[in-house]
């Protein structure tokens, strides 16, 4: 059954209206959307009497959204995301397909990228169109083929293909091990210890692993892998590592290993796409390449020793 065109206002209405919703006036979202404010203010209430409802208090020349507005918006912002992805898609696809891949964001720049000439050169038909996530998401709302996940194998709706594990190596710059030498794992415990604040059990791990009992002090939150490295070594403080993210870093001596053996982290990578997609040919042929590129001498490097 075909949804009424009531229902299904133009673009034009929705972008006005998700625009006002998220500057929170007609003149921001005039300015955002290269227009007149009484051309958003024509739009917004347009929409109104399409869908029936105000969708709006007026209070004077302002406009404050209901809270109803405020969760259309939301889907309306959702919607219109998926709309340009897929003409981003179709403007960028080749004979071989487009792959919508999700990566996180270290992971993808140090590790994946550099690697990803050689699945483009052995596949030159497909298009591979990157964004980044740090947590799980619903593939339906974000119009995402696959993404690239640290956890374990629970993501709702889905396929995977675990990658492989890591090892956690406790860095920190040589001068700062320098000034704040290490006899012993306890010896951390003074210091400020850095962390994702995706992995707060990370800490309490690796002190088990060395046989250090008790509650593991605080230290700075980082969201991404990244900045942790760069803070480790201008000399902030002690970081949890994967060691195949700090290799070049452990390499050339930027950072060194504070103490102990690595230790194994709390999860591992996966490939995961929604069940719908597993036969989608993009998806298949980069799957492919991925497992064997772990499997790989290449990919050996990061798996825990």
């Amino acid at each position: 059954m075909a949804t009424p065109r009531r229902f299904l206002p133009s673009i034009s209405l929705l972008a006005a209206f998700e625009a006002v919703c998220r500057t929170g006036s007609t003149l921001a979202a005039a300015r955002d959307l290269d227009l007149t404010q009484g051309a958003v203010s024509r739009l917004v209430q347009n929409l109104e009497a399409q869908l029936g409802v105000a969708l709006f208090l007026r209070q004077g020349r302002r406009l404050v959204p209901t809270e109803s507005a405020l969760a259309y918006a939301r889907e309306v912002a959702r919607a219109m995301d998926m709309i340009s992805r897929g003409a981003m898609r179709v403007r960028s696809a080749t004979g071989g397909g487009t792959l919508a891949l999700s990566i996180l964001p270290t992971f993808g720049t140090r590790w994946l990228a550099p690697r990803l000439p050689g699945f483009l050169a052995a596949h030159p038909g497909v298009t591979i169109n990157l964004g980044t996530r740090l947590k799980p998401f619903d593939f339906a709302e974000e119009g995402f083929d696959a993404a690239i996940h640290f956890g374990d194998e629970s993501w709702p709706n889905a396929g995977s293909v675990k990658l492989f594990d890591e090892a956690l190596v406790a860095c920190c710059a040589p001068a700062y091990l320098a000034t704040h030498p290490v006899a012993q794992a306890s010896d951390l415990i003074g210091l400020p210890l850095l962390q994702l604040e995706t992995r707060p059990n990370a800490w309490g791990n690796w002190f088990h692993r060395h046989g250090v009992a008790g509650a593991v002090p605080q230290g700075m939150l980082f969201d991404q892998f990244a900045p942790m490295i760069q803070a480790a070594i201008y000399g902030m403080g002690v970081a949890l590592l994967p060691e195949f993210l700090a290799q070049a870093e452990l390499a050339d001596g930027r950072l060194v290993n504070a103490w102990g053996d690595p230790v194994p982290g709390t999860g591992s990578y996966y490939l995961v796409w929604p069940g719908i997609a597993a036969g989608y040919p993009p998806l298949v042929a980069f799957r492919d390449w991925l497992v064997a590129e772990v499997a790989g001498p290449d990919g050996a490097e990061m798996l825990p020793r």
